[in-house]
């Protein structure tokens, strides 16, 4: 891939996680993980750092490996499954809070380059469809390059049904690949009608579809959540790599509040027993890691916004507002609208008005 002044881009730059994932696809444990990483230089430890890059040559052999790994020539599309909205880490976090999937998917088009740089996605609109065309920037093998292209489309039918609440039964895919063998294995994961061996990889929906409001979140609420937990990684980057580190920024990636202890330990390559015991020697534990980071998300709503504490919970997926102040007074020991009296209270004394 070229840069704008004609060089070669050659950088590690695409996040490891999704690499991550597909080692949980296959069902690795963290011994098997060298099966995964033959022939891209890298040693596990780099691997399982969270915040490690990949070059895109790295990145095309862990998918290789991994095919040959699974026997399965659908894994493209197993793989896609795992590929939700919170995987994506702020290009998701954006896209899933907008009002609509039209712009969420400008937001992919806008943001892909800082996760997939060798993939592009471009918008246009073709009468009453949008058409979405997916273009790889490397050269890529047939099997490589059909495994990606089910795995993306399948990411981006996560995002609009997430969004729309519902299948995309009006979409049509065109796959530029042949008909392949597993080709009625397609409507397990894909709704919408599919066509092979077309001219180039392409989605097409109804505008009407895609201007559909967003069923699943409050966009100005959601932006806030993003710059917030932006703020708080930033806080964590001078932190030594702990395990305690390591699951806050897992915590942050994710919407508040939905990092299960077992997809935590699976994410780590580790049995839930080992996670805990590793937590503990660093004298700490899940539920306290919790704990901190979702007071610290509610402080900071109550302090810095005008949100009321039903929206707040609401953002921090409380589905009963009772429950949220429940746990509010557990880490704080007052109800929230006393802690935000107080705490503007404090703010005017400072202030010495």
């Amino acid at each position: 891939m070229q840069k704008a002044d004609g060089s070669q881009k050659t950088g590690p730059d695409i996040p490891s996680n999704y690499s991550r994932l597909i080692a949980r696809e296959l069902d690795l444990s963290a011994r098997q993980l060298p099966r995964l990483l033959v022939g891209t230089g890298l040693g596990v430890t780099q691997f399982l750092s969270e915040d490690s890059l990949l070059t895109v040559a790295q990145q095309v052999r862990i998918l290789r490996n991994a095919l040959e790994l699974s026997g399965q020539p659908e894994f493209g599309l197993r793989l896609g499954r795992r590929l939700t909205p919170a995987t994506h880490g702020a290009m998701g976090f954006v896209a899933y809070s907008s009002p609509d999937f039209l712009t969420a998917l400008q937001a992919i088009h806008t943001f892909l380059p800082t996760r997939a740089s060798f993939i592009e996605l471009n918008l246009r609109q073709v009468d009453d469809r949008l058409e979405c065309l997916l273009d790889y920037q490397e050269s890529l093998d047939d099997d490589i390059q059909r495994c990606l292209s089910d795995a993306m489309v399948k990411a981006l039918f996560e995002f609009g049904e997430f969004m729309i609440g519902r299948p995309l039964d009006e979409a049509e895919i065109y796959f530029a690949h042949p008909q392949p063998g597993y080709h009625g294995m397609y409507p397990d994961f894909l709704s919408g009608k599919v066509h092979f061996g077309c001219n180039q990889l392409k989605l097409t929906f109804p505008m009407a579809l895609c201007r559909e409001p967003n069923a699943s979140a409050n966009h100005g609420n959601y932006r806030l959540a993003l710059q917030q937990c932006e703020s708080m990684l930033k806080q964590l980057q001078s932190d030594k790599p702990s395990y305690q580190t390591r699951l806050k920024k897992m915590m942050l990636s994710r919407p508040p509040g939905t990092l299960s202890e077992d997809e935590a330990a699976a994410s780590l390559f580790m049995s839930k027993r080992t996670l805990a015991r590793k937590l503990k020697h660093e004298g700490s534990s899940f539920r306290s890691i919790r704990d901190e980071i979702l007071s610290w998300q509610a402080e900071s709503y109550l302090c810095d916004s005008q949100l009321s504490i039903e929206a707040i919970a609401s953002l921090m997926n409380y589905h009963d507002s009772a429950n949220f102040r429940r746990a509010f007074k557990r880490w704080f020991g007052q109800p929230p609208e006393q802690f935000r009296l107080n705490a503007r209270a404090k703010m005017t004394h400072s202030q010495g008005f």
